[in-house]
């Protein structure tokens, strides 16, 4: 007798909504590699173009809870097929552009759109909608598919650029994202219920269509959590994640590696090298938070980051030497592991609300990185050098693992309003 084993529809798609975050990322990694071609042709400051990659990153993450709540009233695949479009059209409009305000409005608010709806709330809507078991595991693969992009098209990118200009590895990005669209239609689906199974690990659950606006939900959902001790110290800490990894590193360590010497291509490769990694640390954080305390985790992992910031200046040289591979492979493991343990804390503390809780903490997340970027660029502006930006971006580092710890005092907790499961401190017997 022959034994089929059917796999959960869980993992078709969680597979797609794996391709379509690497299609996404796509654009997140041209920053690094047009900064200075767009500075040689256009005589625009690294602040000004700093200036459209902070829009787009702040845009990036206050997109994101919105995009949660449209994906609960009108679903996560046309949600998902909009966004991709949205990528594609402005990265596509960026080769006819000669004004700084076109390259805010393409790179700034069209990507910043289009990426922002498919952040990290999609993640957590993915995985809080598909998976009970395995849940924190799959947050973390998830989360490495924004890694996984940056390791396939940074240096593609990068070579483009160096041969065919910027313009080329622009409407790369914008055909990759179109190229994703089809699949999203085809293999997306909203709930299990759509396809007769159960959420793998769980029990059948119909999901309850919202019938309000979807602005007044996620706004809403602010509200309720704003009140709450944990929200701040969650946003907190994930605003100074974003600050030291897209918004400065990822933003930035490509000009600052060239400033002493190395080639923007070696540069590249060494940020991809970071994506390697991260993908191994994502995958294995996201392992770790099934099994271990969520806040022991974010405060080991903020901590390693500092440590690793607060180093580098003293390791920056024109070659890729022993001691800048080592930093690659800490920090690189570091990059993204925060996600799966606040997802998981978002959850914990906000029930039901949790992945549009956690769209708001992950727009804290886009503030900082926003605030990082035009930083950085102003930094090295006027001093000629990035490294105070490396040293204050470690010392906030060290901050955010002292936040995440803190939330010790509010670990047991009881529900303040339906749906925000966890808030506040529970009354002593």
């Amino acid at each position: 007798m022959i034994v089929r084993l059917r796999l959960h529809p869980a993992w078709s798609v969680a597979a797609v909504a794996f391709i379509a975050l690497i299609g996404a990322a796509g654009f997140r990694s041209t920053p690094s590699v047009m900064l200075e071609p767009l500075h040689n042709e256009f005589g625009w400051s690294l602040g000004t173009i700093s200036a459209a990659v902070s829009v787009n990153l702040l845009l990036y993450g206050l997109t994101a809870p919105f995009a949660a709540a449209l994906m609960a009233k009108f679903g996560i695949r046309r949600v998902a097929a909009v966004a991709l479009g949205l990528v594609a059209l402005g990265s596509g409009l960026t080769v006819w552009m000669n004004s700084s305000w076109q390259l805010l409005l393409c790179w700034g608010v069209l990507v910043g759109l289009g990426t922002g709806s498919l952040a990290l709330g999609f993640v957590a809507t993915i995985t809080g909608r598909w998976f009970v078991k395995h849940r924190g595991l799959v947050t973390g693969v998830l989360t490495a598919g924004g890694a996984t992009g940056n390791l396939i098209f940074l240096p593609v990118l990068s070579r483009i650029v160096e041969s065919n200009g910027w313009r080329t590895a622009a409407i790369t990005v914008s055909v990759v994202a179109l190229l994703v669209v089809p699949l999203i239609l085809w293999r997306l689906r909203d709930h299990p219920v759509d396809l007769g199974v159960t959420a793998l690990g769980g029990v059948t659950e119909v999901p309850a269509k919202p019938t309000g606006n979807a602005a007044r939900t996620a706004l809403t959902a602010l509200r309720d959590a704003a009140k709450t001790r944990a929200f701040w110290l969650l946003a907190g800490g994930f605003a100074i994640c974003g600050a030291t990894t897209n918004g400065l590193v990822g933003t930035h360590f490509i000009p600052a590696a060239h400033d002493h010497g190395m080639p923007n291509t070696t540069a590249a490769s060494l940020l991809a090298l970071v994506g390697v990694f991260d993908i191994v640390g994502t995958i294995a954080s996201g392992w770790l938070t099934d099994r271990v305390d969520s806040r022991i985790l974010l405060g080991g992992y903020y901590a390693l980051r500092g440590l690793s910031l607060l180093v580098l200046p003293s390791i920056l040289a024109a070659t890729a030497h022993p001691s800048m591979l080592v930093f690659i492979l800490f920090y690189g493991l570091d990059w993204v592991a925060t996600v799966p343990p606040t997802v998981t804390l978002c959850r914990e503390y906000f029930g039901a609300a949790g992945p549009v809780v956690f769209g708001w903490v992950f727009a804290s997340h886009q503030f900082g990185a926003a605030i990082a970027a035009t930083a950085a660029g102003l930094v090295r502006d006027q001093l000629g050098t990035y490294t105070w930006a490396w040293y204050g971006a470690g010392a906030l580092a060290l901050l955010a693992s002292l936040l995440s710890l803190m939330l010790f005092a509010g670990k047991h907790l009881k529900p303040i309003a339906p749906g925000l499961g966890l808030a506040i401190p529970a009354a002593k017997a």
